[in-house]
């Protein structure tokens, strides 16, 4: 027989396990009576935990969001991933400069067996960071912020700072958070230009929702908007080169953060991309080591086709 506190803990763990469930189907996995699961529910309802029922044959309980996270039931490789995508969080500030992330990281070791704890261990010893290597940081809590908006569809204002250090306040409808490149970017309507945009969130000063409907008429592709304006906004020139391959080969050889892609028949794949200069972008696409075509702009064909000669000059 269990004690009542090992009771409650395994009917949370049914309750958080599926939809609903009836009385009678809770008794005979607790192997306790229907009256010992209703007066469990009630239990739970004191210490704060949101039950719902429904009376008649059909009826049953049902776990809801409360005031209270209930306890989690994970086997080995669950506990073992929330561990390795906590300490993650923490060590590259993610989530902003908060201590949410270590925090619950620390609770979560004090309490795993000991062959998890071990192979976290040996994941930690595996693992190598460089300096410098972590993401741009957040104001704690932003990322919360902007998903809420973009779920609950409600118009915002931002404070916001662009690369050349000026900072605007726009009224903006946010509709996507996308991850790249080791950043945050919100994926927002420009209310006064009625444009798409991407906006770096930290960049993003101030986050206020004004309790006013988003406009989420005909949205963009996020991730392509995200990808495309990563790899050609901060540069000065753009080419536009052919790839002899279809468009998945494309994408494996340039990556979506450096050009924009688009098929170019089964066999073939155009791709935009930008760089500082057209030496700067020719020994980029050297560098690639592939057959290739330049379209535009003739300053990238020139000197693609002058580096190419200086290295064949240097191999003759």
């Amino acid at each position: 027989m269990l004690s009542s506190s090992a009771r409650l803990l395994r009917l949370l763990s049914l309750l958080s396990s599926r939809p609903s469930w009836t009385c009678a189907e809770l008794a005979e996995r607790m192997e306790v009576t229907d009256r010992t699961v209703r007066r469990d529910v009630a239990r739970l309802r004191d210490l704060g935990y949101s039950v719902d029922s429904e009376a008649g044959p059909w009826g049953g309980y049902r776990l809801r969001a409360g005031s209270r996270v209930p306890p989690l039931i994970l086997d080995d490789e669950e506990a073992l991933a929330v561990a390795v995508g906590l300490r993650e969080a923490a060590l590259s500030d993610a989530l902003g400069g908060d201590q949410a992330a270590l925090s619950a990281l620390l609770k979560l070791r004090q309490v795993l067996p000991r062959h998890i704890a071990d192979r976290l261990g040996e994941l930690d010893d595996a693992f190598v960071r460089l300096p410098g290597t972590d993401g741009p940081k957040m104001r704690p809590g932003l990322l919360l912020e902007l998903a809420v908006a973009c779920r609950g569809g409600e118009r915002a204002r931002l404070s916001y700072t662009d690369g050349e250090g000026r900072t605007t306040v726009r009224d903006v409808d946010p509709y996507r958070l996308v991850h790249a490149a080791r950043r945050w970017y919100v994926v927002a309507r420009d209310v006064a230009r009625d444009q798409w945009r991407t906006f770096r969130a930290d960049r993003i000063d101030r986050f206020q929702p004004t309790g006013q409907p988003a406009d989420l008429t005909d949205p963009p592709d996020p991730a392509h908007l995200v990808s495309r304006n990563i790899a050609n906004g901060p540069y000065p020139l753009s080419a536009t080169i052919r790839l002899p391959f279809p468009l998945k080969e494309a994408l494996r050889l340039i990556p979506p953060t450096v050009g924009t892609h688009r098929p170019d028949g089964p066999d073939a794949t155009l791709v935009d991309i930008g760089g500082p200069d057209p030496d700067g972008l020719a020994r980029y696409l050297l560098g690639l080591a592939t057959p290739l075509r330049v379209l535009e702009p003739e300053s990238v064909r020139q000197a693609l086709a002058r580096r190419a000669r200086e290295v064949a000059d240097a191999n003759a």
